[in-house]
């Protein structure tokens, strides 16, 4: 599933249709709209986008009217820009009609969506705090009140927004912690070892343009780089870049978790 990364950098490359009319719109399947039954294109037609953004791992398309909506990636989603011509990929859903271009959303596994929010609607919904902008207290202080392993705990999108597995992951050896260890069980310096770690994981993600390890691409169709810099995620049984020791795969919460057992050596 689309990260932190991989959503800012595809609303990075959706920067050039801000300002753009939209002429037309159409929807393939109607039940990936919610909610159920709106008329999305009666909505969009005629409008022009005024800006786009991120909160945790929704792409946010805000119009010249003031209404909102956004758009949930899932497990396989892609949002690509990309000439009229261009042949239509199975399991396109949306189609939005930008002058000589088109802005398609394609779903093979429907996990995902668009989400009418309307001028009043909030995409804060069950959200936490954004991970880049989270101070090393808050961190702490949300960690202290769950029993959950640590892992499982940073999933939590209402604990911190945008993070997944391939990040909690990377921050978590970077921060030197056992995945296993209870959440509230963190000291105050470890909780600020790991803000600091995620903090960082995710500035070198987006440097690279996020993580393409099947289906992302940005909306110009470029794969991110940053898979190539992966420490321990997708890694198991490789040796460890700091002690060699073979990188371990486990399940935690039904997800697979990746780590060296030396380096992040459960106290």
């Amino acid at each position: 599933m689309p990260e932190l990364p991989e959503v800012q950098t595809i609303v990075q490359s959706l920067a050039g249709i801000v300002a753009r009319r939209i002429d037309a719109v159409q929807v393939n399947r109607q039940d990936v709209i919610r909610p159920a039954g709106f008329d999305l294109g009666s909505h969009l037609t005629g409008r022009a986008v005024a800006n786009i953004s991120r909160r945790g791992k929704k792409i946010i398309v805000q119009l010249d009217n003031g209404h909102r909506f956004f758009i949930h990636l899932g497990m396989s989603g892609r949002l690509t820009l990309q000439s009229a011509a261009t042949p239509v990929q199975p399991h396109t859903h949306l189609i939005v009609q930008l002058g000589q271009n088109q802005l398609r959303f394609v779903d093979p596994r429907r996990f995902g969506g668009i989400f009418w929010l309307g001028a009043e609607g909030s995409a804060d919904h069950e959200l936490g705090p954004e991970p880049l902008l989270m101070r090393p207290g808050d961190l702490a202080r949300r960690l202290r009140g769950t029993r959950r392993s640590i892992k499982t705990a940073l999933l939590d999108q209402s604990m911190i927004a945008g993070l997944g597995n391939i990040y909690a992951d990377e921050a978590l050896f970077s921060a030197g912690i056992d995945p296993r260890v209870a959440a509230n069980r963190l000291s105050g310096e470890q909780a600020a070892r790991l803000s600091r770690a995620i903090k960082q994981v995710l500035r070198r993600a987006l440097r690279h343009r996020g993580s393409t390890l099947r289906d992302y691409r940005d909306a110009n169709g470029r794969a991110g780089q940053f898979q190539k810099l992966h420490r321990v995620y997708h890694r198991h049984g490789q040796h460890c870049i700091h002690c060699q020791t073979p990188i371990k795969r486990i399940v935690l919460g039904g997800r697979s978790t990746h780590f060296c057992p030396k380096c992040q050596k459960k106290r």
